[in-house]
């Protein structure tokens, strides 16, 4: 399973990069064993480049739980986490995507793959760190192609450890 993390606001945090790192740490609790993770990596904010930027990452996770599960647990670390959903694209101290669950696909309440993160460089870029050869389950690419043809976010890069 593959979740997307990314910020651009601390919150409660000394950095971006500190509550992407606690969110992780949290992740366990809600029965999501993380496998392995990406580097973060900085990319101008979107839609509005004038925001403040953000920093995003993927991480592979181990499960038991549906997708539907999955989900409400993601949701639920968000809302800890002092995330509050409203105007879309705003401005987030926390943002956790489930960007695919297994080869699992599913067009209902629940999306699966996520039905934009193949278009995102952001997401793509740091999957293809840590899982070069996964392939889109309706496209068949591998995140390393899906990173190169990414057309969002096209600035993301990986953040050097200031934040």
């Amino acid at each position: 399973m593959i979740v997307a993390l990314g910020c651009n606001l601390p919150g409660a945090y000394t950095s971006r990069e500190a509550l992407l790192e606690a969110a992780l740490i949290a992740l366990p609790r809600e029965g999501l064993e993380v496998a392995a993770r990406s580097s973060w990596w900085r990319s101008a904010a979107w839609p509005d480049p004038q925001g403040p930027e953000y920093l995003n990452g993927v991480t592979l996770v181990r499960t038991a739980l549906s997708p539907a599960e999955v989900l409400a647990a993601l949701h639920r670390i968000e809302a800890r986490f002092g995330r509050a959903r409203g105007e879309t694209n705003a401005a987030r101290t926390l943002d956790l995507d489930l960007v695919a669950h297994g080869r699992n696909v599913l067009d209902g309440a629940i999306v699966v793959p996520h039905p934009r993160a193949h278009e995102r460089l952001f997401v793509m870029g740091p999957l293809a760190e840590v899982a070069p050869a996964w392939t889109h389950p309706l496209s068949g690419e591998l995140a390393s192609s899906l990173a190169a043809m990414a057309v969002v976010g096209r600035d993301a890069r990986p953040s050097e450890g200031i934040d």
